[in-house]
């Protein structure tokens, strides 16, 4: 059996080696040539996966390693017959803690404290209602929005118009250009316009969920717009000028600590051992390397808000990844996008805050609240 696979898939070769034979490529350059003697397909979102890609050739199977499915054409799949999995849930606790890292660092550099901050979040799904949970236990009033949620009974919901006037808004849709919710587009241009200078925008979602030739107008005149984008239109070819204004810029990566990307390719391993009537033989837990940072211990004294804070740095700092990136966006056109790339390419060791297991004495309930909250492992003594 041939297997092409997009080469930033990790953990290939442990889980699919005994299965066939692995040919590896970048994303971008998989193509319908690459596939005319192959059964099976697995890849992640920047390769788009249709009758173009999949006319005339050999493949029964796709697997995607990502959350969302929007970059592959599920009717074309379903009328020829091909298999599918993709891995809703695998990366939604690294977005979550990338957003906590976000707000960690801008409360120390804008100077206000979280508690006294509303969230608005758009689209509520496994990402988003991970972190509601997540900021509501943290003690921040968050205000959600799904319409499709809404109208399948979803309580809790507000209008669009009513969350972006929270002081913080976190974009967690899907991409969808069709149907009674499309959400290309969905922050347009007079959306853009009617945001308050004191107001924090991130988006860790897609790229073309917002206008960004009204964000990056409206970032140019410097009224005070706080922008975090981790997504854009027509990567890796990004806008510069975009790039350069927001206040954190990172190259796709907010999904991308090693324990989601390698649950993403656990969930399409088992999905395809069940399709092809084999045995599921390995478990992630058989590969994973030990963290980095295993261990933080805080005396019994520690002052609660500075310990969190000092968790959630240490275990992820945002500012790395916007220096990486912003460092390439100086060099020449063609080379930035290879760089863009590169940088995903080459992503550092990042492991899951619940890879992380913090020590307390005393076991103060108000912090052992909190560092719970965004996913710590935690033990009091």
């Amino acid at each position: 059996m041939k297997i092409v696979a997009d080469e930033n898939i990790p953990l290939l070769q442990p889980f699919f080696g005994s299965m066939g034979e692995i040919h590896t490529l970048p994303g971008r350059e998989i193509s319908n040539e690459h596939l005319r003697d192959a059964d099976v397909l697995l890849v992640r979102s920047v390769t788009r996966v249709d009758e173009r890609l999949l006319e005339n050739t050999g493949v029964k199977f796709v697997g995607s390693a990502t959350i969302g499915c929007n970059h592959v054409d599920m009717d074309y799949l379903t009328s020829r017959g091909v298999g599918f999995s993709n891995a809703p849930g695998c990366n939604a606790s690294a977005v979550v803690e990338y957003v906590v890292s976000c707000l960690s660092v801008l409360s120390e550099q804008l100077g206000f404290e979280l508690e006294d901050k509303t969230v608005g979040i758009i689209g509520r799904g496994e990402i988003g209602g991970r972190l509601e949970r997540a900021l509501t236990l943290l003690g921040l009033e968050v205000k959600s929005n799904d319409p499709p949620r809404e109208a399948a009974g979803e309580q809790n919901l507000f209008p669009l118009e009513e969350v972006l006037q929270c002081d913080i808004i976190t974009l967690h849709t899907p991409l969808t250009d069709s149907g009674p919710y499309p959400t290309q587009g969905l922050l347009n241009a007079a959306m853009i316009e009617n945001l308050r200078s004191d107001q924090i925008l991130i988006n860790t979602c897609r790229g073309e969920v917002i206008d960004e030739a009204a964000l990056k107008g409206r970032l140019q005149r410097g009224d005070g717009l706080t922008v975090a984008l981790d997504v854009w239109n027509n990567e890796p070819a990004i806008d510069v000028e975009l790039a350069m204004l927001c206040h954190f810029a990172t190259p796709h990566i907010a999904g991308y600590t090693l324990d989601g990307r390698t649950a993403g390719t656990e969930i399409i391993y088992q999905h395809l051992s069940r399709y092809l009537g084999l045995p599921v033989r390995h478990k992630l837990g058989q590969f994973l390397p030990e963290p980095p940072l295993r261990r933080m211990a805080f005396s019994s004294g520690v002052d609660p808000d500075w310990a969190l804070h000092t968790a959630i740095r240490a275990s992820y700092d945002v500012r790395h990844d916007d220096s990486q990136l912003k460092r390439t966006l100086r060099l020449d056109a063609p080379i930035r996008a290879q760089e863009f790339d590169r940088l995903r390419r080459e992503y550092r060791v990042r492991r899951g805050f619940d890879r992380i297991k913090i020590e307390l004495k005393g076991g103060k309930a108000d912090l052992l609240a909190t560092l719970s909250a965004v996913g710590f492992n935690l033990s009091s003594k």
